[in-house]
């Protein structure tokens, strides 16, 4: 019997992740899942209450169509099989019925700051890690592997806490070859590109009007181009901007990464996006050091999910 591995998906960032890894472990049985919860977390899911997090419906429906439409087979909650062998991007939450299983992590994008919240959760057991966001990706020290982005990130989740001997240093799919998103036929170009964030929509402060007032600043005089973030509002987004910049180009649909491409000047909060603006040499604005941004910038190797797929066999055959 082939061996069995589970793939962990969630956003759509998260679910091509996995689908890039599993064309490179086809010898292997495949099965994938939205992301879930137990206890009580997966009864606020059930109940519609984590919509603004990947546990919720709207973001489990698109994961569930894109593995549908690629013909992939489903086991919703990962509770079919005996597995072995779990992929997932995230540890922030990890129910009991995988914490058995040999993991493998795979770092997804950009991580968030920490705060107060990551050292609450570094070194207070009892603190659950996802109420530090993503700045606590690792922490769980319940898998094999993780794979992570650059040197960069080694060096910062060796920082954080993380096992050295767990990381591999891989790039990540969706980032690892940016260059390619220079071909493309969106219709602007020269432009300065602000991406939005959904810090609204996740219960954060964000004071819309003063950034664009900002960005306006920023731009001095030339073309302000939005892409809204997937999980924002984008009637009261489009709305805002329409007011306090009203010769902007609004966007909530399109590919980012061609955008980028095309834009003299981007900026952006803690987005993966400036992976892709960093890549390309492009000027980004995002709170980070440029160097150090530069440090954390995946491998630009056209080979992270084949990279990955390789330390997937090693743990499981090993």
């Amino acid at each position: 019997m082939r061996k069995k591995i589970l793939f962990v998906c969630g956003s759509m960032n998260q679910t091509t992740q996995m689908h890039q890894i599993a064309k490179h472990l086809g010898d292997y049985e495949q099965w994938f899942t939205p992301f879930f919860s137990d206890g009580l977390l997966g009864k606020a899911s059930a109940l519609g209450m984590l919509e603004f997090t990947i546990m919720g419906r709207k973001r489990a429906t698109k994961a569930i169509d894109y593995l549908i439409s690629n013909e992939l087979q489903l086991d919703i909650g990962g509770a079919k099989h005996s597995y072995d062998l779990v992929l997932t991007c995230t540890d922030l939450i990890v129910p009991k019925h995988i914490r058995s299983r040999k993991t493998v992590l795979v770092q997804e994008g950009m991580t968030e700051p920490e705060t107060i919240l990551f050292h609450l959760a570094r070194n207070f057991r009892w603190v659950p890690r996802w109420i530090a966001g993503t700045a606590a990706t690792g922490l769980s020290h319940t898998y094999e592997k993780f794979c992570v982005a650059s040197e960069g990130y080694r060096d910062l989740f060796i920082r954080k806490g993380v096992n050295p001997a767990k990381i591999e240093v891989t790039s990540i799919p969706n980032f690892d070859n940016c260059e390619q998103y220079l071909q493309n036929d969106f219709e602007h170009r020269n432009y300065v590109l602000v991406c939005t964030s959904d810090n609204r929509e996740t219960f954060i402060y964000e004071n819309r009007r003063k950034n664009i007032e900002k960005y306006l600043e920023m731009a001095r005089g030339e073309q302000l181009l939005f892409k809204l973030h997937p999980n924002e509002n984008v009637e009261r987004a489009t709305r805002e901007i329409e007011r306090y910049a009203p010769k902007s180009l609004v966007y909530s649909e399109g590919r980012t990464e061609e955008m980028i491409a095309n834009s003299r000047m981007m900026i952006a909060q803690f987005s993966s996006t400036i992976f892709v603006g960093s890549a390309l040499n492009k000027t980004v604005h995002c709170g980070l050091d440029p160097e150090h941004l530069k440090a954390l910038t995946p491998l630009q190797n056209r080979s992270a999910a084949k990279q990955i797929a390789r330390v997937c066999r090693q743990v499981i055959d090993g």
